[in-house]
């Protein structure tokens, strides 16, 4: 997921001009023109870093990050179509943006689907039912801290790293209290967990999703990273938990009713991953057509929670709606139906500004990489480097700026790796985020959302142990995907 910032530094705009000549597009057909030394791709070029510390001080400034990205995706490619038209090339940038735009809607819709389904399983109370069965289990701090981890290390494979950790967090926090020191601690293993799980899954996290449309690693194979992601975790969270006391919490109480239809949402959402993992395995189709057909039955099934809330209801439910929902504050079933399910309303409420980042991020990228700047970052990344030190370095790199960036530059210059190795850059990118807690989505919501408890340094504090689980799982990924150092480095 995006990453945002609080503010600029020197390290983060050091690390994105370090990053900013590896900037590639994907194999379009055509054979770029190197521009590279030419004025007007250097104006390219500052375009892009300076739309990107705007999207970095995003917080401090208050714009939306999608807004520089869109306005500088524009003026790259004004640049790279005059340039190609001075060589007498009408047809070439045309077909290069055409392919960035393929690119961008695939990603665009299926996320568009999963967001949908995101928050439709949130209207119907699935997310708060969950939060008020941990809340009111009764188990002792340390217990917290193990099953808040552990959910969110399986939860975010299959939702995304940002509402797992949301959702963690907010449990840590009505359970913890008071007990600032306990509630940092929590989230920290909250957040590496949520990134963590959402490396060895296709849904877990957008570099994956890139990876796994581009065809570079089958969904089956994502799961050979289960290992090493759960290494990843188990690492850091070991040596937190030992700060974790066995004390009973604060008493709590919390209560929630799942609405109408809550279980079938569930069941049409696992249909829908089912459907868009087969037609890319089974019938070679993009598997965002899986995830549209699948968006197609939720909308289906919500003309019938909206005709239903036309129903009169009948003499059980009434008596069950003075019972059951008492809790929930409201008039039972009855007052539900007064407000019918819109599907539409799950859809407005996508991450609007963060799909048009993407839009902004891609086309962005993939100008700069119609300029030229392919066979430049090949060499210096992974031609001098190699790949296994160039993919572990995206890693570090993701801490600081952003994955997503970075992800689509290694994918656009497709550099001849080995299965191994494209596993290897899929773990990196998605755990290393969690070095630092701006480095991930997840960990900025999570600052937010515990805003003074869970903060930088109280992150930081801890950069340690989480390094030691960002090493240890790239170690045992050589070791038990069957690519010893001394093969991969080669």
């Amino acid at each position: 997921m995006y990453i945002q910032r609080h503010g600029p530094s020197c390290l983060t705009l050091l690390t994105l001009g370090l990053l900013l000549p590896f900037t590639t597009q994907a194999s379009t057909g055509i054979q770029p023109l190197d521009f590279t030394g030419h004025w007007a791709g250097w104006l390219a070029v500052g375009i892009f870093v300076a739309a990107y510390a705007l999207v970095i001080a995003e917080e401090a400034i208050h714009l939306r990050k999608s807004k520089p990205v869109i306005v500088a995706a524009g003026l790259i490619w004004l640049i790279v179509a005059l340039l190609y038209q001075q060589q007498g090339d009408t047809h070439s940038a045309e077909q290069a943006v055409r392919h960035n735009l393929l690119e961008f809607a695939e990603l665009f819709l299926f996320l568009l689907a999963a967001m949908t389904y995101i928050n439709t399983m949130d209207e119907r109370g699935v997310f708060e039912a969950l939060r008020a069965w941990l809340i009111s289990r009764g188990f002792s701090l340390r217990a917290i801290f193990w099953v808040t981890g552990l959910l969110a290390f399986f939860i975010s494979p299959v939702a995304d790293n940002l509402t797992t950790a949301l959702l963690m967090a907010t449990v840590v926090m009505a359970v913890g209290g008071s007990n600032h020191a306990f509630v940092a601690t929590a989230c920290i293993n909250i957040v590496v967990a949520a990134n963590a799980g959402g490396a060895f899954s296709p849904f877990g996290d957008i570099t994956t999703l890139m990876v796994w449309q581009k065809g570079l690693v089958d969904f089956g194979q994502f799961f050979a990273l289960f290992v090493p992601s759960l290494v990843n975790w188990l690492v850091p969270a070991v040596i937190l938990g030992l700060t974790v006391p066995a004390s009973p919490p604060e008493q709590t109480e919390a209560s929630a009713a799942l609405q109408y239809g809550a279980w079938v949402v569930v069941g049409l959402f696992l249909l829908t991953i089912t459907m868009a993992v087969s037609a890319h395995n089974f019938l070679h189709l993009p598997p965002v057509l899986g995830m549209m057909t699948g968006l197609g039955l939720l909308k289906l099934y919500s003309y019938y929670l909206k005709r239903r809330s036309d129903f009169p209801l009948t003499p059980e439910e009434s008596d069950f709606a003075d019972t059951a929902f008492a809790d929930d504050g409201v008039e039972g079933e009855a007052a539900r139906r007064m407000t019918p399910f819109n599907v539409f309303k799950a859809l407005e409420r996508a991450e609007w500004d963060t799909l048009m980042f993407f839009y902004g991020i891609i086309l962005c990228v993939g100008g700069l990489g119609t300029l030229g700047y392919l066979a430049i970052g090949s060499q210096l990344m992974y031609g001098d480097l190699g790949a296994t030190q160039a993919n572990i370095l995206v890693g570090l790199l993701s801490a600081i700026v952003d994955n997503i960036p970075v992800m689509f530059a290694v994918l656009a210059m497709q550099p001849d790796m080995s299965l191994g190795n494209w596993l290897l850059v899929t773990l990196t990118a998605g755990v290393g985020g969690s070095l630092l807690s701006i480095g991930s989505a997840a960990g900025v919501a999570v600052m937010g959302q515990a805003r003074g408890i869970y903060t930088f340094f109280a992150h930081l504090k801890w950069s340690w142990a989480i390094a030691l689980g960002y090493a240890a799982s790239i170690g045992i990924h050589f070791l038990i995907n069957g690519e010893s150092f001394k093969q991969a480095i080669g």
